[in-house]
C-alpha cells in the first residue's frame, strides 16, 4: 500500500521525533544511517517535509532537521499524504483503473477493509505516538 519512499519518510521523522527532547538539529547523513536509506533520497524526503511544515529544518554548520511540540501532535497520515497523496487510501490491490463498489476487482472488498482500517491508524496516531514506541523499546526502527 505504502511506496517505500513514503515509508522511509515515516522513518525518518519518527526518528526526528525521537530527538525531540535532546533539542539537536540532526543531519541528513546520521538519519539516513540509522534508518538504513539512502542519504539522497532522505534529503529529497526531508526538504519535501520542510516545505509542508511536517519538520522543521535550520541552515548552516550547525543546523539540520528537528521537528517542534507541535508538530509532534500531526497525525501520522499527513507524512503519508505529502509522500504518496490521498489516492494510496482509493487506489484498487490489483492497480486495476477501473475498480470499484460496481465493478470490483477480486480482491475489492477486502482490500478496502485493509485500506480503511490503515487510513483509521494513520489518523488516530500521532508522530509522538509512534516515536514513544520507540523511546520506550517496544519497537524498533532498524532492522
Amino acid at each position: 500500500m505504502l511506496s517505500l519512499t513514503c515509508k522511509t519518510a515515516i522513518k525518518a521523522v519518527i526518528y526526528l521525533a525521537s530527538r525531540h527532547e535532546s533539542g539537536a538539529n540532526t543531519g541528513i547523513k546520521e538519519i539516513a544511517e540509522y534508518i538504513d536509506a539512502s542519504e539522497h533520497t532522505v534529503g529529497k524526503l526531508l526538504q519535501t517535509l520542510v516545505k509542508r511544515n511536517i519538520i522543521n529544518s535550520i541552515k548552516g554548520p550547525s543546523g539540520g532537521f528537528y521537528i517542534d511540540r507541535e508538530q509532534l501532535k500531526e497525525p501520522i497520515i499527513t507524512i503519508v499524504k505529502a509522500i504518496d497523496g490521498d489516492e494510496v487510501f482509493n487506489e484498487c490491490g490489483l492497480g486495476l483503473r477501473q475498480c470499484s463498489e460496481t465493478r470490483p476487482c477480486p480482491m475489492h472488498n477486502h482490500y478496502k477493509a485493509a485500506r480503511e482500517t490503515l487510513e483509521a491508524f494513520f489518523r488516530e496516531n500521532k508522530i509522538r505516538d509512534l516515536c514513544d514506541h520507540v523511546n520506550n523499546g517496544a519497537a524498533y526502527l532498524i532492522g
